[in-house]
């Protein structure tokens, strides 16, 4: 396993750093790495539904979009976030588990006992310290999460909008009542940077890991650029407000919205985001639906492989939810 400490604090960097590795490096690789106060919102979702665009703005925080599903998450110099760039080794689907045992074994290591719990999340008690989330392309699985040391609470709670919806599903008053720090459950006082290497040491010994420099490329800088537009960040500025039929609906496995048209019973024109995990690109789904009779959906959709689109789906699920 090859380990990156990355030096940049740019959100726009360190994800075209990720995605490179995780495209064109066939060894496993675990990084670490740090971003300025920045919004990561998942590939599905709709930015404007997921952060407070006035805050961010009025304070300086920076939106990025990731390639992987599941909600938004903030990130601060006070958070440190994980990769693991592995192949499948005969797993399938969405594995949770097998990536964030290693976290949590390495916060074992340092006193704290932590769990994983729901879909994709690492609790100490019952808050979250960590958000999880994956993509897979052939044999490559990308597995990144967020690690909360010392952040500023307050910020994440002001910079993020999480909807009704979800807070009703999880019983509770806001995001910040759900969150808390590891640094408050440590033993002895200790700095972020001290606790990057405490993780680094535990991988290094587990996997027997070799650390490198982190690579350089015109692919990187193209991936930067990419990640840091307008275009990637805001797509849905160019497509939701023309929509004349909206839908929302939390399932267990993620909260998503539909925008659709109609000509008389023809689904003419669909778009499906949320905070949904699929390995499959969701615009291959919704082309399969466009054009087509609701009384055909049936018919459509049920020979479809959902859960590559929207994992945890079913077809009763969607098919429901469109009529």
């Amino acid at each position: 396993m090859k380990l990156i400490n990355l030096k940049s604090k740019s959100p726009y960097l360190n994800l075209a750093i990720e995605e490179y590795m995780f495209s064109y490096c066939d060894d496993d690789v675990f990084m670490l790495w740090q971003n300025e106060p920045t919004v990561v919102i998942g590939k599905n979702q709709n930015a404007f539904a997921e952060i407070n665009v006035d805050y961010v703005k009025e304070n300086g925080i920076h939106v990025a979009r990731r390639i992987t599903g599941g909600g938004a998450v903030f990130h601060d110099l006070g958070n440190v976030n994980y990769t693991f760039i592995a192949n499948r080794k005969g797993r399938e689907g969405i594995d949770f588990e097998y990536f964030c045992t290693p976290i949590i074994e390495a916060l074992a290591d340092m006193g704290i006992k932590s769990s994983l719990s729901g879909r994709n999340d690492i609790l100490i008690e019952d808050k979250k310290i960590s958000g999880n989330a994956q993509h897979s392309k052939g044999e490559r699985v990308l597995h990144h999460g967020t690690i909360l040391f010392d952040s500023n609470l307050d910020l994440l709670d002001s910079a993020l909008k999480v909807d009704e919806e979800k807070i009703k599903a999880k019983a509770i008053k806001s995001t910040r009542s759900r969150v808390t720090n590891i640094k408050e459950y440590l033993k002895s006082d200790i700095k972020v940077s001290e606790f990057i290497d405490k993780i680094s040491e535990f991988v290094t010994k587990k996997y027997s890991a070799t650390l490198i420099e982190a690579p350089k490329s015109e692919i990187i800088n193209e991936l930067e650029i990419r990640n840091s537009s307008k275009k990637w960040i805001y797509p849905e500025r160019d497509y939701l407000s023309h929509y004349k039929i909206t839908k929302k609906k939390k399932f267990d496995f993620a909260l998503i919205e539909l925008f659709m048209d109609m000509k008389n019973d023809v689904i003419s024109d669909i778009r499906i985001v949320g905070d949904f995990f699929g390995k499959k690109d969701i615009s291959e789904l919704e082309d399969m639906i466009k054009g087509r009779r609701l009384s055909e959906l049936d018919e459509v959709i049920t020979d479809v492989i959902l859960p590559d689109y929207i994992y945890g789906i079913t077809a009763s699920d969607l098919i429901e939810f469109i009529k």
